[in-house]
Protein backbone atom coordinates (compact mmCIF):
# COMPACT_ATOMS: atom_id res chain seq x y z
CA UNK A 1 0.00 0.00 0.00
CA UNK A 2 2.89 2.49 0.88
CA UNK A 3 4.58 1.26 -1.98
CA UNK A 4 1.64 2.10 -4.34
CA UNK A 5 1.33 5.74 -2.36
CA UNK A 6 4.94 6.62 -3.24
CA UNK A 7 5.09 5.67 -6.49
CA UNK A 8 1.71 7.54 -6.84
CA UNK A 9 3.91 10.90 -5.83
CA UNK A 10 7.08 9.79 -8.27
CA UNK A 11 4.38 9.92 -11.29
CA UNK A 12 3.08 13.20 -9.90
CA UNK A 13 6.24 14.32 -9.18
CA UNK A 14 7.95 13.43 -12.68
CA UNK A 15 4.59 14.81 -14.83
CA UNK A 16 4.48 18.19 -12.86
CA UNK A 17 6.52 21.39 -13.25
CA UNK A 18 9.32 20.31 -10.05
CA UNK A 19 10.71 17.74 -13.09
CA UNK A 20 11.47 20.11 -15.62
CA UNK A 21 12.84 22.96 -13.08
CA UNK A 22 16.25 24.14 -13.95
CA UNK A 23 18.48 26.22 -11.58
CA UNK A 24 18.79 28.90 -14.45
CA UNK A 25 14.72 29.11 -13.81
CA UNK A 26 15.07 28.82 -9.80
CA UNK A 27 17.58 31.92 -10.51
CA UNK A 28 15.07 34.09 -12.80
CA UNK A 29 12.24 33.54 -10.38
CA UNK A 30 14.38 34.99 -7.97
CA UNK A 31 15.34 38.58 -9.73
CA UNK A 32 11.30 38.30 -10.19
CA UNK A 33 10.60 38.44 -6.22
CA UNK A 34 13.75 41.01 -5.95
CA UNK A 35 11.64 42.91 -8.61
CA UNK A 36 8.23 42.82 -6.74
CA UNK A 37 10.28 43.69 -3.88
CA UNK A 38 11.70 46.85 -5.27
CA UNK A 39 8.15 47.73 -6.81
CA UNK A 40 6.47 47.17 -3.74
CA UNK A 41 8.54 48.25 -1.13
CA UNK A 42 10.79 50.89 -2.68
CA UNK A 43 8.10 52.15 -5.59
CA UNK A 44 10.34 51.79 -8.08
CA UNK A 45 8.41 52.32 -11.09
CA UNK A 46 5.82 50.61 -9.72
CA UNK A 47 2.83 50.60 -12.62
CA UNK A 48 5.75 48.74 -14.94
CA UNK A 49 7.79 46.53 -13.08
CA UNK A 50 5.37 44.80 -11.04
CA UNK A 51 3.33 43.13 -14.11
CA UNK A 52 6.80 42.81 -15.69
CA UNK A 53 7.85 41.01 -12.53
CA UNK A 54 5.21 38.87 -12.46
CA UNK A 55 5.35 38.13 -16.31
CA UNK A 56 9.14 36.58 -15.45
CA UNK A 57 7.47 34.78 -12.87
CA UNK A 58 5.28 33.34 -15.50
CA UNK A 59 7.48 32.71 -17.96
CA UNK A 60 10.16 30.52 -16.04
CA UNK A 61 7.44 28.25 -14.48
CA UNK A 62 8.12 25.69 -16.48
CA UNK A 63 5.43 23.16 -18.20
CA UNK A 64 2.68 26.13 -17.50
CA UNK A 65 2.59 26.78 -21.84
CA UNK A 66 1.87 30.20 -21.33
CA UNK A 67 4.76 31.22 -23.39
CA UNK A 68 6.90 29.62 -26.21
CA UNK A 69 9.93 31.49 -27.84
CA UNK A 70 9.91 28.65 -30.25
CA UNK A 71 6.77 30.26 -31.63
CA UNK A 72 9.01 33.54 -32.03
CA UNK A 73 11.24 31.99 -34.30
CA UNK A 74 11.30 33.99 -37.63
CA UNK A 75 10.00 32.10 -40.96
CA UNK A 76 12.95 31.87 -44.38
CA UNK A 77 11.42 35.44 -45.16
CA UNK A 78 12.26 37.48 -41.93
CA UNK A 79 8.84 36.80 -40.23
CA UNK A 80 6.65 35.75 -37.26
CA UNK A 81 3.71 33.16 -38.41
CA UNK A 82 1.35 34.47 -36.35
CA UNK A 83 -1.04 32.37 -37.42
CA UNK A 84 1.36 29.53 -35.61
CA UNK A 85 1.07 31.58 -32.57
CA UNK A 86 -2.22 31.96 -32.29
CA UNK A 87 -3.03 28.34 -33.06
CA UNK A 88 -0.17 26.93 -30.79
CA UNK A 89 0.05 29.73 -28.28
CA UNK A 90 -0.48 29.95 -24.80
CA UNK A 91 -1.57 33.53 -23.02
CA UNK A 92 1.36 35.40 -22.70
CA UNK A 93 1.91 34.58 -26.41
CA UNK A 94 -1.39 35.98 -27.53
CA UNK A 95 -0.59 39.50 -24.99
CA UNK A 96 2.91 39.54 -26.23
CA UNK A 97 1.61 39.95 -29.98
CA UNK A 98 0.98 43.18 -29.14
CA UNK A 99 4.25 44.44 -28.27
CA UNK A 100 5.53 42.38 -31.14
CA UNK A 101 2.96 44.61 -33.61
CA UNK A 102 4.15 47.98 -31.61
CA UNK A 103 0.40 48.81 -30.62
CA UNK A 104 1.01 48.84 -26.85
CA UNK A 105 3.98 51.43 -26.80
CA UNK A 106 2.05 53.78 -29.49
CA UNK A 107 -0.78 53.81 -27.06
CA UNK A 108 1.33 54.52 -24.00
CA UNK A 109 2.44 57.57 -26.05
CA UNK A 110 -1.02 57.99 -26.45
CA UNK A 111 -1.84 58.50 -23.06
CA UNK A 112 1.68 60.25 -22.21
CA UNK A 113 0.25 62.74 -24.95
CA UNK A 114 -2.97 63.48 -22.80
CA UNK A 115 -1.16 63.95 -19.85
CA UNK A 116 1.85 65.97 -21.20
CA UNK A 117 1.80 69.77 -20.84
CA UNK A 118 4.29 71.40 -23.62
CA UNK A 119 3.77 74.64 -22.26
CA UNK A 120 7.46 75.28 -20.73
CA UNK A 121 8.54 74.00 -23.99
CA UNK A 122 6.59 76.11 -26.07
CA UNK A 123 7.48 79.22 -23.85
CA UNK A 124 11.39 78.45 -24.39
CA UNK A 125 11.92 76.55 -27.94
CA UNK A 126 15.90 76.46 -26.74
CA UNK A 127 14.48 73.85 -24.01
CA UNK A 128 14.85 71.44 -27.65
CA UNK A 129 18.59 71.48 -28.02
CA UNK A 130 18.96 70.33 -24.49
CA UNK A 131 16.45 67.73 -24.72
CA UNK A 132 18.52 66.71 -27.99
CA UNK A 133 21.24 67.50 -26.38
CA UNK A 134 20.52 64.54 -23.83
CA UNK A 135 20.38 61.57 -26.66
CA UNK A 136 23.92 61.76 -27.20
CA UNK A 137 24.08 58.93 -24.51
CA UNK A 138 22.45 57.13 -27.14
CA UNK A 139 24.17 57.43 -30.09
CA UNK A 140 27.43 57.12 -28.11
CA UNK A 141 26.40 53.88 -26.37
CA UNK A 142 25.08 52.54 -29.88
CA UNK A 143 29.16 52.38 -31.06
CA UNK A 144 30.18 51.03 -27.94
CA UNK A 145 27.86 48.32 -28.27
CA UNK A 146 29.00 47.27 -31.55
CA UNK A 147 32.86 47.89 -30.42
CA UNK A 148 32.00 45.15 -27.92
CA UNK A 149 30.95 42.72 -30.78
CA UNK A 150 27.08 43.30 -30.55
CA UNK A 151 25.30 42.70 -33.80
CA UNK A 152 23.80 46.51 -35.20
CA UNK A 153 20.58 45.47 -34.38
CA UNK A 154 21.36 44.19 -30.73
CA UNK A 155 23.48 47.60 -30.19
CA UNK A 156 20.83 49.85 -31.37
CA UNK A 157 18.33 47.95 -28.94
CA UNK A 158 21.30 48.58 -25.95
CA UNK A 159 21.56 52.03 -27.06
CA UNK A 160 18.18 53.04 -26.69
CA UNK A 161 18.17 52.64 -22.68
CA UNK A 162 19.87 55.96 -22.32
CA UNK A 163 16.54 57.81 -23.70
CA UNK A 164 15.35 56.61 -20.61
CA UNK A 165 11.99 56.06 -21.85
CA UNK A 166 10.96 52.21 -21.93
CA UNK A 167 8.26 52.21 -23.99
CA UNK A 168 10.32 53.66 -26.69
CA UNK A 169 13.23 51.34 -25.84
CA UNK A 170 10.53 48.08 -25.86
CA UNK A 171 9.31 49.77 -29.11
CA UNK A 172 12.78 49.79 -30.84
CA UNK A 173 14.19 46.36 -29.48
CA UNK A 174 10.91 44.29 -30.33
CA UNK A 175 11.47 45.30 -33.85
CA UNK A 176 15.01 45.11 -34.21
CA UNK A 177 15.46 41.74 -32.40
CA UNK A 178 14.60 38.37 -33.00
CA UNK A 179 15.28 34.90 -31.89
CA UNK A 180 18.52 34.72 -32.89
CA UNK A 181 20.21 37.97 -31.01
CA UNK A 182 21.83 37.19 -27.51
CA UNK A 183 19.39 39.87 -25.98
CA UNK A 184 15.79 40.03 -25.30
CA UNK A 185 13.21 42.63 -25.42
CA UNK A 186 12.40 41.54 -21.70
CA UNK A 187 16.01 42.17 -20.87
CA UNK A 188 15.90 46.02 -22.70
CA UNK A 189 12.74 46.60 -20.69
CA UNK A 190 13.91 45.79 -17.36
CA UNK A 191 17.38 47.37 -17.90
CA UNK A 192 15.57 50.62 -19.08
CA UNK A 193 12.67 50.66 -16.22
CA UNK A 194 15.52 49.62 -13.59
CA UNK A 195 17.55 52.78 -15.12
CA UNK A 196 14.21 55.02 -14.74
CA UNK A 197 13.73 54.11 -11.28
CA UNK A 198 17.00 54.87 -10.35
CA UNK A 199 17.12 58.28 -11.61
CA UNK A 200 16.94 59.80 -8.29
CA UNK A 201 20.56 58.13 -7.61
CA UNK A 202 22.23 58.24 -10.81
CA UNK A 203 21.72 62.07 -11.87
CA UNK A 204 22.78 64.14 -9.02
CA UNK A 205 25.98 62.86 -8.38
CA UNK A 206 26.67 63.67 -12.44
CA UNK A 207 25.22 66.62 -12.14
CA UNK A 208 27.09 68.33 -9.08
CA UNK A 209 30.52 66.86 -10.61
CA UNK A 210 30.06 68.95 -14.15
CA UNK A 211 28.40 72.12 -12.41
CA UNK A 212 29.92 74.91 -10.55
CA UNK A 213 27.99 75.97 -7.53
CA UNK A 214 27.89 79.46 -8.94
CA UNK A 215 26.33 77.70 -11.94
CA UNK A 216 23.70 75.70 -9.96
CA UNK A 217 22.50 78.88 -8.17
CA UNK A 218 21.50 80.63 -11.50
CA UNK A 219 17.36 81.70 -10.84
CA UNK A 220 16.04 82.15 -14.70
CA UNK A 221 13.72 84.48 -16.15
CA UNK A 222 9.95 83.91 -15.63
CA UNK A 223 8.57 81.64 -18.56
CA UNK A 224 5.60 83.57 -20.37
CA UNK A 225 2.27 82.26 -20.38
CA UNK A 226 1.62 80.37 -23.28
CA UNK A 227 -1.87 81.54 -25.27
CA UNK A 228 -4.46 78.12 -26.26
CA UNK A 229 -3.96 78.63 -29.69
CA UNK A 230 -0.22 77.73 -29.25
CA UNK A 231 -0.79 74.91 -27.55
CA UNK A 232 -3.29 73.47 -30.24
CA UNK A 233 -0.97 74.46 -33.45
CA UNK A 234 2.61 72.63 -31.56
CA UNK A 235 0.92 69.02 -31.84
CA UNK A 236 0.34 69.45 -35.14
CA UNK A 237 3.09 71.54 -36.44
CA UNK A 238 5.32 68.50 -34.77
CA UNK A 239 3.87 66.05 -35.88
CA UNK A 240 3.89 67.56 -39.62
CA UNK A 241 7.78 67.83 -39.40
CA UNK A 242 8.64 64.95 -37.88
CA UNK A 243 6.81 62.82 -40.10
CA UNK A 244 8.01 64.54 -42.92
CA UNK A 245 11.84 64.66 -42.06
CA UNK A 246 11.92 60.71 -40.01
CA UNK A 247 8.79 58.84 -41.09
CA UNK A 248 9.64 55.76 -38.87
CA UNK A 249 9.55 58.25 -35.24
CA UNK A 250 6.17 58.65 -36.85
CA UNK A 251 3.72 56.32 -35.48
CA UNK A 252 5.61 57.08 -31.62
CA UNK A 253 5.49 61.04 -32.18
CA UNK A 254 2.11 61.11 -33.82
CA UNK A 255 0.67 58.56 -31.16
CA UNK A 256 2.35 61.55 -28.47
CA UNK A 257 0.71 64.35 -30.29
CA UNK A 258 -2.58 63.11 -30.95
CA UNK A 259 -3.40 62.36 -26.93
CA UNK A 260 -1.60 66.20 -26.67
CA UNK A 261 -4.24 67.59 -29.19
CA UNK A 262 -7.05 65.65 -26.83
CA UNK A 263 -5.72 67.41 -24.12
CA UNK A 264 -5.18 70.97 -25.23
CA UNK A 265 -8.83 71.33 -27.44
CA UNK A 266 -10.37 70.92 -24.74
CA UNK A 267 -13.36 69.57 -26.91
CA UNK A 268 -12.70 65.31 -26.28
CA UNK A 269 -12.59 65.39 -22.46
CA UNK A 270 -14.03 61.71 -22.50
CA UNK A 271 -11.32 60.86 -24.74
CA UNK A 272 -8.74 62.59 -23.07
CA UNK A 273 -9.66 60.63 -19.69
CA UNK A 274 -9.96 57.10 -21.28
CA UNK A 275 -6.84 57.56 -22.68
CA UNK A 276 -4.67 58.31 -19.73
CA UNK A 277 -6.89 56.67 -17.34
CA UNK A 278 -8.94 53.32 -18.54
CA UNK A 279 -6.77 52.39 -21.44
CA UNK A 280 -3.24 53.63 -20.28
CA UNK A 281 -3.69 51.51 -17.58
CA UNK A 282 -4.90 48.40 -19.62
CA UNK A 283 -2.31 48.53 -21.55
CA UNK A 284 0.39 49.22 -19.29
CA UNK A 285 -0.63 46.03 -17.55
CA UNK A 286 -0.13 43.94 -21.06
CA UNK A 287 2.75 45.58 -21.76
CA UNK A 288 4.33 44.72 -18.49
CA UNK A 289 3.22 40.69 -18.31
CA UNK A 290 4.35 40.38 -22.08
CA UNK A 291 7.41 41.85 -21.73
CA UNK A 292 8.26 39.91 -18.65
CA UNK A 293 7.26 36.69 -20.69
CA UNK A 294 10.04 36.95 -22.70
CA UNK A 295 12.77 37.08 -19.76
CA UNK A 296 13.01 32.94 -20.10
CA UNK A 297 16.09 31.58 -18.17
CA UNK A 298 17.65 30.43 -21.08
CA UNK A 299 18.12 33.88 -23.17
CA UNK A 300 18.61 36.51 -19.77
CA UNK A 301 20.86 34.40 -18.06
CA UNK A 302 24.47 35.16 -19.95
CA UNK A 303 27.18 37.54 -19.45
CA UNK A 304 25.72 39.54 -22.80
CA UNK A 305 22.84 40.28 -19.80
CA UNK A 306 25.75 41.52 -17.70
CA UNK A 307 27.38 43.85 -20.64
CA UNK A 308 23.42 45.43 -21.33
CA UNK A 309 23.25 46.45 -17.53
CA UNK A 310 26.40 48.03 -17.44
CA UNK A 311 26.19 49.77 -21.48
CA UNK A 312 22.67 50.41 -20.42
CA UNK A 313 23.71 52.76 -16.94
CA UNK A 314 26.53 53.79 -19.11
CA UNK A 315 24.37 54.96 -21.79
CA UNK A 316 21.83 56.74 -19.22
CA UNK A 317 25.09 58.85 -17.29
CA UNK A 318 26.37 60.22 -21.00
CA UNK A 319 23.30 61.25 -21.74
CA UNK A 320 22.37 63.02 -18.50
CA UNK A 321 25.97 64.38 -18.89
CA UNK A 322 25.82 65.32 -22.33
CA UNK A 323 22.83 67.44 -21.03
CA UNK A 324 24.31 69.60 -18.45
CA UNK A 325 27.07 69.99 -20.20
CA UNK A 326 25.19 71.92 -23.51
CA UNK A 327 23.61 73.73 -20.94
CA UNK A 328 26.79 74.80 -19.67
CA UNK A 329 27.07 76.15 -22.82
CA UNK A 330 23.98 77.61 -23.11
CA UNK A 331 24.63 79.39 -19.87
CA UNK A 332 28.01 80.90 -20.91
CA UNK A 333 26.59 81.85 -24.83
CA UNK A 334 23.21 83.73 -22.61
CA UNK A 335 25.38 85.59 -20.28
CA UNK A 336 24.40 83.40 -17.76
CA UNK A 337 20.68 83.23 -17.91
CA UNK A 338 20.42 79.74 -18.46
CA UNK A 339 21.06 77.30 -15.15
CA UNK A 340 22.93 74.13 -16.59
CA UNK A 341 21.22 71.54 -14.14
CA UNK A 342 17.91 71.61 -16.55
CA UNK A 343 19.82 70.35 -18.82
CA UNK A 344 20.33 66.94 -17.22
CA UNK A 345 16.35 66.56 -17.87
CA UNK A 346 16.96 66.32 -21.42
CA UNK A 347 16.21 62.77 -20.92
CA UNK A 348 13.22 61.60 -21.45
CA UNK A 349 12.50 60.08 -17.91
CA UNK A 350 9.39 62.76 -17.13
CA UNK A 351 8.57 64.20 -14.49
CA UNK A 352 11.91 62.08 -12.38
CA UNK A 353 14.56 64.16 -14.34
CA UNK A 354 13.03 67.24 -13.81
CA UNK A 355 12.08 66.42 -10.53
CA UNK A 356 16.04 66.64 -9.65
CA UNK A 357 16.73 69.47 -11.61
CA UNK A 358 14.80 71.26 -9.13
CA UNK A 359 16.25 69.28 -6.20
CA UNK A 360 19.84 69.83 -6.85
CA UNK A 361 19.26 73.41 -7.48
CA UNK A 362 17.40 73.34 -4.16
CA UNK A 363 19.91 72.06 -2.06
CA UNK A 364 22.78 75.04 -3.21
CA UNK A 365 20.11 77.94 -2.99
CA UNK A 366 16.11 76.78 -1.10
CA UNK A 367 14.85 79.85 -3.11
CA UNK A 368 15.62 78.86 -6.84
CA UNK A 369 12.70 77.11 -8.60
CA UNK A 370 13.64 75.44 -11.78
CA UNK A 371 11.33 72.47 -11.93
CA UNK A 372 9.07 74.27 -14.62
CA UNK A 373 12.21 75.58 -16.64
CA UNK A 374 13.29 71.84 -16.38
CA UNK A 375 10.01 70.28 -17.55
CA UNK A 376 11.07 72.16 -21.03
CA UNK A 377 13.88 69.63 -21.93
CA UNK A 378 12.13 67.03 -20.25
CA UNK A 379 9.35 66.83 -22.54
CA UNK A 380 11.51 67.92 -25.08
CA UNK A 381 13.39 64.31 -24.50
CA UNK A 382 9.84 62.69 -24.59
CA UNK A 383 10.19 64.21 -28.34
CA UNK A 384 13.96 63.66 -28.59
CA UNK A 385 14.23 59.72 -28.00
CA UNK A 386 11.20 58.93 -30.53
CA UNK A 387 13.30 60.64 -32.97
CA UNK A 388 16.52 59.01 -32.04
CA UNK A 389 14.08 55.60 -32.11
CA UNK A 390 13.44 56.42 -35.49
CA UNK A 391 16.83 57.44 -36.58
CA UNK A 392 17.41 53.83 -35.30
CA UNK A 393 15.33 52.33 -37.09
CA UNK A 394 16.06 54.02 -40.49
CA UNK A 395 19.84 53.69 -40.31
CA UNK A 396 20.10 49.50 -38.96
CA UNK A 397 18.63 46.84 -41.28
CA UNK A 398 16.21 44.47 -40.06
Amino acid sequence: MISIFLDTIKDLIASSGLAALQWQNVVMILISFLFMYLAIKHKFEPLLLLPIAFGMLLTNLPCTGMYHPELWVLDEAGHVDFGNVITNGGLLDYLYIGVKLQIYPALIFLGIGCMTDFAPLIANPKSFLLGAAAQAGIFLTFIGAAALGFSAVEAGSIAIIGGADGPTAIYVSSQLLNDKCNVSTGTIALAAYTYMALVPLIQPPIMRLLTTEKERKIKMAQLRTVSKTEKIIFPIAVTVIIALLVPSAAPLVGMLMLGNLFKESGVVDRLCKTAQNELMNIITIFLGISVGATTVAQNVISLDFLKVIVLGVIAFSVGTASGVLFGKLMCLVTGGKVNPLIGSAGVSAVPMAARQSQKVGAETDPTNFLLMHAMGPNVAGVIGSAVAAGVLLSIIPH
